[in-house]
């Protein structure tokens, strides 16, 4: 298996959070070799210009934590956290519009997003744990077919994170094209490699120093 740190991204979506922890969150990046940090959009300028040239990317999140708001809204976030040099966007899906199969407008946020990502990661937050089977199956197809990258189990803002069961579950559901990401609640190594070894190809966790050590 790779470095473990390889798999994760280090990630600060505190609303308190300060210039000084996202600064330091952006150095223990480079330090460990992490695939990203994970900030919030207000943050993406300053990150941007502590890793240019380096090896981790910059993630931000859009229409976080809810995902209710338009897809023209997401869309003109995604294309602005871009501009701003993002290199992957993860998004929240309008968890409603699913439950009530509303499907042309997950259909049109995801294509809106990734359209506005211009290349770049998309990962679609699913909020698992506020869905049933049926439901976790029809996010997953509309993840696939509408082009982003990765599917997204959690915000870590709801009632549930990451759990083994839900990975594979999207991993059956989806083919190797699509990554997953688990997040919310991933604190310890055991749990990071269970993931991984569940079908997970990317950890969000903001417990990732303290994980590696």
């Amino acid at each position: 298996m790779k470095n473990i740190a390889s798999f994760i991204d280090h990630t600060n979506l505190n609303a308190k959070a300060s210039e000084a922890e996202i600064k330091k969150l952006c150095k223990e990046a480079i330090l460990y070799g992490f695939a990203s940090v994970c900030v919030n959009p207000v943050h993406v300028p300053l990150a941007v210009s502590i890793l240019k040239d380096k090896n981790p990317k910059v993630c931000t999140v859009v229409g976080f934590p809810l995902g209710a708001i338009s897809a023209e809204m997401k869309f003109a976030e995604a294309r602005f956290l871009i501009h701003q040099g993002a290199d992957e966007l993860d998004m929240v899906l309008n968890i409603g519009a699913l439950k009530e199969k509303k499907l042309d407008i997950i259909k049109k946020e995801i294509e809106m997003v990734v359209n506005a990502a211009d290349g770049n990661c998309v990962k679609v937050i699913i909020e698992t744990s506020l869905l049933d089977q049926e439901e976790k199956i029809l996010a997953c197809t509309m993840v696939e077919t509408c082009g982003a990258s990765f599917i997204k189990t959690s915000t870590g803002f709801s009632k549930g994170g990451a759990t083994d069961e839900d990975v594979m579950f999207i991993r059956k559901t989806i083919s190797s094209k699509i990554g997953i990401k688990a997040s919310g609640g991933i604190n310890t190594k055991e749990s990071v490699l269970s993931l991984i070894n569940a079908g997970a190809n990317r950890i969000g966790t903001s417990n990732a120093i303290s994980i590696l050590k």
